[in-house]
């Protein structure tokens, strides 16, 4: 188990400080942070990255600093926090491909770390026997006695 909050946290901590930086970029230079070109918004509803950066900024990286942090200290409900931070990196991610029209490595990537971090959410709550682990577990054993 000791491994897996290991790797939560790592994971929390790489993806929050990447997006602490990008969205700083994007925040302090909207029309083309890191050479991205505004243009390649055409197909979103915004005409620079100023309000993309802001939610990279904030959510996706004070996010998930905030989980990796919470995750370091095990508060009592950081396999939620875990896990809403890793479905909103998820989310992030095809919202970003759907609004750019196009797919590249960095998505894939980012996209799968999302994925594998909550997992390794929902692995600590069945570990835990939190919700909605324990609900399923429940079913699970009324399944199994009627059998």
């Amino acid at each position: 188990m000791k491994i897996i909050y290991r790797l939560l946290f790592i994971l929390h901590a790489f993806v929050g400080v990447g997006a602490v930086g990008g969205g700083m970029m994007a925040i302090l230079n909207p029309q083309g942070p890191g050479g991205m070109p505004a243009d390649a918004l055409k197909n979103s509803p915004f005409n620079n990255y100023l309000i993309p950066g802001i939610i990279l900024f904030s959510v996706i990286g004070l996010g998930n600093i905030a989980s990796a942090l919470i995750i370091k200290y095990k508060a009592k409900f950081h396999a939620y926090v875990s896990s809403v931070f890793g479905w909103a990196l998820v989310i992030w991610i095809i919202v970003q491909c759907i609004m750019l029209n196009t797919v590249v490595y960095l998505h894939v990537i980012f996209f799968i770390i999302g994925l594998i971090e909550a997992a390794l959410a929902m692995i600590i709550l069945f570990k835990q026997r939190m919700f909605p682990a324990n609900l399923v577990i429940y079913v699970y054993k009324k399944i199994r006695r009627t059998m």
